[in-house]
């Protein structure tokens, strides 16, 4: 899959994410006993048998091919430095995985942007996982990552995209403040919804495979206005796939610039938003100050220790007329390419730059 795809991919995926739905009636939601933990190998960190009183938790439901996954877990990273040593427990409970030997080398990898508790699913009896199944399936969850906060008592106090899950709402929980009641109540009338909004993505999602750009649009903003607020923000990289389908750079560069600001620290994200506008035919102007600008916020966000990130800021600076500061930035990323078939596309990048020509995207 190339950078493009992905990022077209993730940010429809995340927009999807936030619209969780089934057609089966959901057994499990917020007020609800949390159902028993029933995980497979423990990763990383130590063992959750079962929950205990003393603590609130975070049982998150992740896999390592999941875009939208990779760039939550820094966030949820942050929340248990935050809130570890005031009782709250977090744990990764990988699912869906379609190679399990994958999940022990990303967590590795991932090194100090994930800290938490890390679990596999128990396939022992169930083929999909026993968490898949009584966690996911029951809470009618059908779209990955997705959190499930759960309160002293044992009792289900949040369910949702864990990027959405607000700081206030894990303090309450701890103090044992939360009201369950009115959450209950509200996520009840929340799930109402849900049936016309899982009708109108799928419109949705045939309108931009059909190139109905403007047919889009109108979709999107239904589901923008049947959404919570707070949640809006995440159809954005959507909304920026139809400007691209409008052939309207200008306009894409300028929401690409919105999110941008709100995700300063997220180097893919970042990466994302400034390659996508990279690859497109007659990025020039403000545009293109707004691609360079974000690639270098990513690089920043990177510390300069990415290569694929390096790869697109080397690709800016191409664009803008400065061959020999991008010869110099691709040299860096070959350098930190860790991946044969990686290191080969980044050394065919340079020979272009080097011939002063700007490499076709993928």
């Amino acid at each position: 899959m190339t950078k493009l795809q992905f990022t077209l991919v993730a940010g429809v995926t995340l927009a999807s994410s936030m619209l969780t739905a089934t057609a089966a009636e959901t057994t499990l939601a917020i007020g609800d006993k949390a159902p028993k933990l029933q995980t497979g190998k423990w990763v990383q960190g130590d063992p959750v048998k079962e929950f205990a009183k003393e603590n609130a938790y975070i049982v998150e439901f992740w896999a390592t091919w999941c875009g939208p996954c990779r760039v939550s877990i820094p966030h949820l990273n942050e929340i248990h430095q935050k809130f570890k040593d005031k009782g709250l427990v977090v744990i990764g409970q990988d699912c869906w995985e379609r190679d399990e030997s994958l999940v022990k080398p990303f967590v590795d990898k991932m090194g100090d942007k994930m800290t938490y508790r890390v679990a596999l699913d128990d396939k022992g009896d169930e083929e999909k996982g026993a968490m898949a199944k009584t966690w996911m399936e029951a809470a009618g969850q059908n779209g990955i990552p997705s959190a499930f906060l759960v309160n002293k008592e044992g009792v289900i106090a949040w369910i949702g995209h864990p990027m959405s899950l607000k700081e206030k709402v894990i303090e309450e929980v701890l103090e044992s403040k939360y009201d369950l009641k009115k959450a209950a109540e509200e996520s009840k009338k929340a799930n109402e919804s849900q049936g016309k909004m899982t009708k109108l993505y799928q419109q949705f999602s045939k309108q931009l495979q059909g190139k109905q750009w403007n047919e889009a649009e109108a979709t999107l903003k239904e589901l923008g206005e049947l959404m919570p607020e707070d949640q809006r923000d995440g159809l954005d990289s959507a909304r920026i796939q139809i400007l691209f389908g409008k052939e309207d750079l200008e306009g894409a560069a300028k929401l690409s610039e919105k999110v941008s600001e709100k995700n300063k620290d997220n180097a893919m994200s970042q990466n994302q938003l400034a390659w996508s506008l990279l690859t497109k035919e007659g990025l020039k102007g403000p545009a293109l100050e707004a691609a360079y600008k974000i690639a270098v916020r990513a690089n920043d966000a990177a510390e300069g220790k990415d290569a694929a990130i390096l790869d697109t800021l080397a690709r800016a600076t191409f664009m803008k007329g400065d061959k020999d500061k991008a010869i110099e930035l691709q040299e860096k990323a070959i350098k930190l390419a860790d991946d044969d078939g990686l290191k080969s596309q980044l050394k065919e990048t340079l020979d272009s730059y080097k011939e002063g020509k700007l490499p076709a995207a993928e």
